[in-house]
């Protein structure tokens, strides 16, 4: 009977702690690795790098080791074990839950009193499972992974990792600008443009990171109006007046592609127009030049610059220059008061139209 007990607790213990290492990595590596990354980033001015393998490996373990410790302690089995995994999931949780402005300001919020809250109600809980705990009737019960012990400690695992992923920061904006960062901090362009394709949602940032690594693809004229936009031209490069912002990728390494830094406070056109004019011909300024005037929806200024980068010869042109000039000859012939239908297919009417 002692060894049938024995063998229970031990299942409940490692099926317990299999899914919290796995969640735990899973949850670090997969989901939170980037956003993760902007904050060590941030919180330690640029310092230190975060890795996503060696962070998901170390966080598991020391949460791992805390859990054990707090085992040691409180001696909870029975169908009350997984409670040794709260304070854990709570540490988790506090980490996860990364603010989408870090940048700006970082605070502990609500955490300053969420956490003696928390944890004064789980030593409570704690404290009278110890005093259930012995007259537990277990001993005529099944003890294996289908026991009524492991599903109720199963059941409390799912309601701590369900809390961890609501608490967390989710904001997909959020996520998809922190991997942006991350892979052109890789110099992976291609990375930076798949992150977040299907999703209606981004905001000036994401649309500046997207903008940045398609110019170095060589595809901003070919590609740039397939994602939703947010901003204008001024929002195009991390310069004064627009509302983009780097929280993790060095602006070196935009000035870098350019082959200039700015050395004092300009705006976008200006900057573009000095490179223009100090600097040899770089096919990145053209497009930049292009499409900004092409989101602040200037199609009279676009088809004057046109000439100055392309030659006119509209099969040799990129995607979005031949729609846009196609626009601009739809409207200047039918007037502004063209029917939506008769150009929906076109990407330019439906965004110059919004």
């Amino acid at each position: 009977m002692m060894l049938r007990k024995k063998n229970g607790l031990a299942s409940v213990r490692g099926v317990c702690a299999v899914i919290f290492i796995l969640f735990s990595f899973l949850w670090l590596y997969e989901f939170q690795a980037d956003v993760l990354a902007v904050a060590q980033h941030v919180l330690s001015q640029g310092q230190t790098h975060y890795d996503r393998t060696i962070g998901a490996v170390l966080i598991t373990a020391v949460l791992m080791l805390l859990q054990l410790c707090v085992y040691a302690v409180t001696r909870l089995s029975r169908r009350t074990h997984a409670l040794t995994y709260l304070p854990s999931m709570l540490v988790l949780a506090v980490i996860s839950d990364v603010p989408s402005d870090i940048d700006y300001h970082f605070s502990f919020g609500a955490w300053a009193w969420v956490i003696p809250v928390v944890l004064i109600a789980w030593g409570g809980v704690v404290w009278l499972a110890k005093h259930v705990m012995p007259f537990e009737n277990d001993d005529k019960t099944p003890t294996g992974v289908f026991s009524r012990r492991m599903w109720i400690n199963l059941l409390q695992m799912v309601i701590m990792m369900i809390v961890v992923t609501v608490v967390g920061n989710t904001n997909a904006v959020f996520h998809f600008t922190a991997h942006a960062e991350t892979a052109l901090l890789r110099n992976d362009a291609e990375s930076a443009t798949r992150v977040g394709i299907r999703s209606v949602e981004t905001d000036e940032c994401l649309s500046m990171l997207r903008i940045h690594a398609l110019a170095r693809q060589g595809q901003l004229a070919e590609q740039l109006f397939c994602y939703p936009l947010k901003g204008n031209s001024a929002d195009m490069l991390p310069l004064k007046g627009s509302r983009s912002r780097l929280r993790l990728l060095p602006a070196d390494s935009i000035w870098k592609a350019f082959g200039a830094r700015p050395v004092y406070a300009m705006t976008t056109k200006f900057y573009l127009s000095a490179l223009e004019r100090d600097t040899v011909e770089h096919p990145m300024v053209a497009d930049y030049v292009l499409c900004g005037l092409l989101i602040d929806r200037q199609l009279d200024d676009f088809a004057e610059a046109l000439p100055r980068y392309y030659s006119m010869e509209e099969d040799s042109l990129p995607r979005h220059y031949r729609e846009a000039l196609s626009l601009r000859r739809l409207l200047r012939h039918h007037g502004s008061n063209i029917a939506a239908d008769s150009v929906a297919d076109n990407v330019y009417y439906n965004y110059y139209k919004q």
